[in-house]
């Protein structure tokens, strides 16, 4: 559901290749609960048209000339106007190291660009109600590159203030980072759901973190979950 209250999940495209953005809009426009009100040819323009075409979710290339989609993310990200939007990175994996800054600027998931038409339906669907999308290969990738690190614990200066949470509170961040779904860690820490999902939505407000995405970032970041480890 949009995180704006709207029944339809209004998609802003920001690509430079007008063929990907057709077959894009194409796919979008077939479904009843998702339709494209913009698209963008670089970053600068998506910033600009997230906000003039009230969109939920932007389906973000990183490499575009000008402003790439990086920077882009990391603008919307930091306008409290656009607080609403979720930005959905688009990758080639192979081709494009940035994963691990997307999170770090913003970003609320990634999807390849040659995913099936199911699989990018449902993940606009998943940011567009302010969950994050992170696939097991992509969690990977950020562990590996956090690991990669001098100092993982200490990579944003003491960005992520962990010691404004509780106890309770870091053992349900901890359990975010490692992957658990609030069902999964209700179950583990014998809660209810709805108590799981409150101790996230509380971490998110303490650390100023967007989505989950972010909170996965902040797990790894201060040392409380580790590569490889728990």
């Amino acid at each position: 559901m949009p995180t704006n209250g709207n029944t339809m999940i209004r998609v802003l495209l920001a690509d430079d290749q007008a063929l990907i953005r057709a077959g894009f809009r194409m796919l979008l426009n077939s479904v009843d609960d998702i339709e494209v009100v913009g698209e963008a040819t670089d970053g600068g323009q998506a910033v600009a048209m997230a906000a003039t075409t009230r969109a939920d979710v932007v389906l973000m290339d990183i490499r575009m000339p000008g402003v790439d989609g990086l920077e882009a993310t990391r603008r919307i990200a930091a306008n409290a106007a656009l607080a609403g939007v979720r930005v959905l990175i688009l990758t080639t994996f192979d081709a494009d190291d940035y994963v691990y800054q997307a999170l770090r600027a913003g970003a609320s998931g990634f999807v390849v660009k040659d995913t099936e038409p199911a699989d990018l339906l449902g993940a606009i669907r998943i940011v567009a109600r302010g969950d994050a999308l992170l696939s097991p290969g992509i969690t990977r990738r950020l562990i590996a590159d956090i690991a990669a690190r001098p100092n993982p614990a200490a990579a944003v200066g003491g960005a992520y203030r962990v010691d404004l949470l509780t106890d309770r509170e870091r053992e349900v961040l901890t359990l975010v980072g490692s992957g658990l779904s609030n069902d999964e860690i209700a179950a583990k820490l014998y809660l209810s759901p709805l108590t799981a999902k409150t101790h996230v939505s509380r971490i998110m407000t303490k650390l100023y973190a967007r989505d989950r995405a972010q909170l996965v970032v902040a797990a790894y970041e201060t040392g409380l979950v580790t590569p490889g480890g728990r």
